[in-house]
Formats: structure tokens, C-alpha cells, sequence
């Protein structure tokens, strides 16, 4: 599933209304060079693109549907990129990625467990 705040290359290439594969890439790529859009890529999934660029936002995934939404850090300004022991390395980003289920896949998940299995007694 993909959202409109983070579109997989599929959609991204109706919303850049370009003809081939290879040239949406060509576009995505080119546009996250310049730093207007940004990709972020689940395990599991298609990498997706965003907008929102230059802040200190995280990612929710859905288990389930592949759903994502922005999560905002809720410690201040750029506390991920301060790591107790960086071993010699200079931080630049930090990725964060929670995973759960989406508020529509947890109706379904409640509706399943009262489904009837299939000798009809309840789950």
C-alpha cells in the first residue's frame, strides 16, 4: 500500500506524469540529489519518497498493509544524531522506523478474531 505522503516509485511517476520506468528513477533520484525530496526504505518494502525534508521526523509502518506515516521525535532537536559512542564515525543521519499495525488493520485484526473459522466455532 502506498500513501500520498510517501509514494512508491509507481505512484511517484503518475504525480511526475513521466512516461518510463527508468525515467521515473532518473526524476527521483535527480530530485532527492537536490534535496527536495527525501527516500526512505523499510525492510520489506519498495523504497518511498517524501517531501518533508530537512527536520527531525521518523516513520511508522504498518505490519500488515505497508502503511507509513511520520512520526515526530519527541525528545528535541536531533537527538538521534548524538550516539553515546559514534567509534570514530561522523554522524550525519539517523534513521528510526517503528513498526505496529495501522488503525485499519487493527479493526480488521479485532473483526478476525470473531470470525467463525471454517468448522463454524468461534476463533
Amino acid at each position: 500500500m502506498t500513501t500520498p505522503q510517501h509514494p512508491d516509485s509507481f505512484s511517484a511517476r503518475d504525480t511526475l506524469a513521466v512516461g518510463s520506468r527508468s525515467y521515473t528513477y532518473f526524476r527521483l533520484d535527480a530530485l532527492e540529489r537536490a534535496g527536495l525530496v527525501a527516500r526512505i526504505e523499510p525492510a520489506g518494502s519498495p523504497a518511498r519518497f517524501e517531501t518533508r525534508v530537512g527536520d527531525n521526523h521518523h516513520h511508522v509502518v504498518c505490519r500488515s498493509c505497508g502503511a507509513v506515516a511520520d512520526v515526530e521525535c519527541e525528545t528535541g532537536e536531533s537527538p538521534c544524531l548524538q550516539a553515546r559512542a559514534s567509534r570514530g564515525f561522523v554522524i550525519d543521519q539517523a534513521d528510526v522506523t517503528y513498526w505496529g499495525l495501522c488503525p485499519g488493520c487493527q479493526r480488521s485484526a479485532a473483526g478476525d478474531l470473531h470470525a467463525p473459522n471454517i468448522q463454524g466455532a468461534k476463533q
